[in-house]
C-alpha cells in the first residue's frame, strides 16, 4: 500500500535552481492519493470542536471542500482580493518580492464560532497567518489549522504562534 507522500511529486530547481517543489497535483490526479490525502486531513481533525472550515485560495479550496463535506461542516472562502462578491475584509501580507492580499465576507464567520484553517502547504506561513487575522478580526477563534504538506526549515509554524497546528506530510531540508 502507497503511502500518502509517494504520491506527492518532487520537481528539482523549480521554479528555480536549488527548490525542490514539492507538487501536490500528482496526489489529486490519483483517485487513491486524492482519498487518502482528505482521510488523512481528517484524522488530523480527531477530537476537535469545532463549528466551521475556512480554506485558503486556491489548493485549500480543493483539499477543505471534501472536509466539510465529508464532516458536514460550513465550508468558508479566504480568496484573493476582488474576488469574492459581497462586502468583505482584507488582509495583506508579504511574499518574496512585495505583497498580495486575501479576503473574506464580512458574514463568513460568527462570533465566537470555533474554526479549522486549511491549506495544502505551510512554508512561510504568510497567507495562513493572514487568514488567522481575518478569521480573528471577524470575532472566531482558531481551533486548529492543518496542512497536506509543511516544509519545516521554512519555519512558517513561528507565525502560528498560540496556534494548534499539524502536517500530514512534513520535509526537513530534502
Amino acid at each position: 500500500m502507497k503511502r500518502l507522500k509517494d504520491y506527492v511529486s518532487t520537481i528539482p530547481d523549480f521554479p528555480k535552481k536549488g527548490i525542490m517543489f514539492r507538487d501536490i497535483t500528482s496526489v489529486l490526479q490519483d483517485a487513491d492519493g486524492f482519498a487518502l490525502a482528505i482521510d488523512e486531513m481528517i484524522k488530523l481533525l480527531d477530537g476537535v470542536d469545532f463549528d466551521v472550515l475556512v480554506g485558503a485560495e486556491a489548493r485549500g479550496f480543493v483539499l477543505g471542500a471534501p472536509i466539510a463535506y465529508k464532516l458536514h461542516k460550513p465550508f468558508v472562502l479566504a480568496r484573493k482580493k476582488g474576488k469574492l462578491p459581497r462586502e468583505t475584509i482584507t488582509k495583506e501580507y508579504a511574499l518574496e518580492y512585495g505583497t498580495t492580499a486575501i479576503e473574506m465576507h464580512k458574514d463568513s464567520i460568527k462570533k465566537g464560532q470555533r474554526v479549522v484553517l486549511v491549506d495544502d502547504l505551510l512554508a512561510t506561513g504568510g497567507t495562513i497567518k493572514a487568514a488567522r487575522e481575518l478569521v480573528e478580526e471577524l470575532g472566531g477563534e482558531i481551533a486548529k489549522i492543518i496542512f497536506l504538506i509543511e516544509l519545516v526549515d521554512l519555519k512558517g509554524r513561528e507565525k502560528l504562534k498560540n496556534c494548534d497546528v499539524a502536517s500530514v506530510i512534513t520535509y526537513e531540508g530534502e
